[in-house]
């Protein structure tokens, strides 16, 4: 397919590197020459110099001959202009990146219906569901549901007393009677792999792992992984007022987590103690650790430190460690950023530009995708497919058809039930089958379930 991103930010390069290692032929707009000319150094794309929301511009990039238009520059304005001029040459799918709430909300006076727009993505909101979810976790960096709840993706470190480290797949595989669950995937160092029956998993590694919901007290009991909830009162510290440290908050006093919220802006900790019903609203820099250990720091039970500042958000997890905090979350928008403080022992990063990309790569997926997250330090993605009528992998088990090198079907869903594949299992028309896919594998996966 032939795709137009307009904005060569994070989430633009990002999209740009996803797509053109696809085969996609991707063309990037941004009136920003030097940004145009690292992309084009480093990746497979063509750069146009100009205005995204210019006819002139989008012309010149060959809008006449789109199947795909993106926009995702920083202002939501020129976002949303470029789309509509993208629709005016008959683009088939429009996405734009938005951040105000007026577009996306149900209230929306200019909704994406009305605007002609396929997708209006507001990373903010996920980034704070996710961040809610990752919260009630005590082991969990990485979480997403399928199958409409009903199996669990989740990424836990192995520490060196972890009651698994050191024994092979196979050995693992013994206790499926148990603990029914599968290990898709074994980040080391910087290299991740599909493990097979001899593969040993080791003190450092990040597995990733499938599991039915109903199944997660018991996996979470084998790795050590108590959850939050199961405790009769929790307590959560919030750095940061935005619209995410609100969502979080929120979300977090349905839960009936005790929540303090830290604000430097004193008119904003008015605004907030507005919107919040339970939630203790303290006006305090977020270094002033002093402040935060006299309200209760050293008692709580998770620490989310999402400013816009990345190196703070870094930094105030590391504090809250230092005082016992159990578990420390934070908001890192620069890539290289991420990897270095998961080494520093924060828990759990997340990235906004994952956010929103994730919910944009479902879109331009071949076959019937319902479902897409992905994974931040290995490029790799969770797909969830559903099987149609006309397929031709319906009732032929598993170890007879050529699934692709670098990717693994982690569970199979029909109606109500579900089931962790063996070699013998086999597809009907309406399963839903969640695969780990590797970079490289993503083009034969989306080929494979065409």
């Amino acid at each position: 397919m032939k795709i137009l991103v307009v904005g060569s930010g994070q989430v633009g390069f990002f999209l740009c590197d996803r797509l053109s290692r696809e085969g996609h032929e991707v063309t990037l707009i941004d009136q920003d020459e030097t940004a145009v000319e690292r992309a084009q150094d480093r990746l497979n794309v063509l750069g146009v110099v100009g205005n995204g929301a210019s006819a002139e511009t989008l012309e010149q990039a060959g809008i006449t001959d789109v199947d795909i238009f993106i926009a995702v520059t920083n202002m939501d304005e020129v976002n949303i202009l470029a789309c509509l001029i993208a629709r005016e040459y008959q683009v088939e799918i429009l996405i734009a990146r938005t951040k105000n709430i007026e577009y996306t909300s149900h209230k929306a006076v200019l909704s994406k219906e009305k605007l002609g727009i396929d997708l209006l993505i507001n990373p903010e909101d996920a980034v704070a569901e996710e961040l809610s979810k990752l919260a009630c976790n005590s082991k969990a960096f990485d979480v997403a549901e399928f199958a409409d709840g009903q199996i669990l993706f989740q990424g836990y470190r192995i520490d060196p007393e972890s009651p698994i480290c050191d024994l092979t797949l196979a050995e693992l595989g013994e206790l499926r009677g148990m603990y029914r669950f599968v290990v898709v995937a074994i980040s080391r160092g910087k290299t991740t792999i599909i493990p097979r029956g001899e593969d040993t998993i080791q003190a450092g590694d990040r597995i990733y792992i499938f599991a039915p919901q109903r199944e997660l007290p018991a996996i979470n009991y084998l790795l050590q992984a108590e959850q939050i909830e199961k405790k009769p009162t929790h307590r959560a510290f919030i750095l940061g007022g935005s619209r995410i440290g609100l969502q979080v908050a929120q979300n977090l006093e349905k839960l009936n987590f005790h929540v303090k919220l830290v604000e430097k802006d004193e008119a904003r900790c008015y605004k907030l103690a507005e919107l919040l019903n339970k939630t203790v609203v303290i006006n305090a820099e977020g270094l002033d650790v002093q402040t935060l250990v006299d309200e209760g720091l050293t008692d709580a039970d998770v620490f989310v430190a999402v400013t816009d500042n990345d190196q703070t958000n870094i930094l105030t997890c590391l504090l809250a460690r230092q005082h016992k905090v159990r578990r420390t979350l934070a908001l890192v928008s620069q890539p290289e950023l991420i990897g270095l403080a998961s080494e520093l022992g924060i828990d759990v990063c997340i990235s906004p530009r994952l956010a929103a990309a994730g919910a944009i790569l479902k879109f331009v997926r071949r076959g019937e995708i319902v479902s897409l997250t992905a994974v931040e330090d290995s490029n790799s993605e969770v797909l969830e497919l559903v099987i149609g009528k006309n397929s031709g992998l319906l009732a032929t088990p598993l170890n007879q058809l050529h699934f692709p090198r670098g990717a693994i079907i982690g569970a199979i869903v029909r109606g109500d039930k579900y089931e962790i594949p063996t070699g013998a299992s086999t597809l009907a028309e309406g399963d839903r089958v969640v695969v780990f896919s590797l970079p490289e594998a993503l083009q034969k996966v989306e080929r494979f379930f065409a």
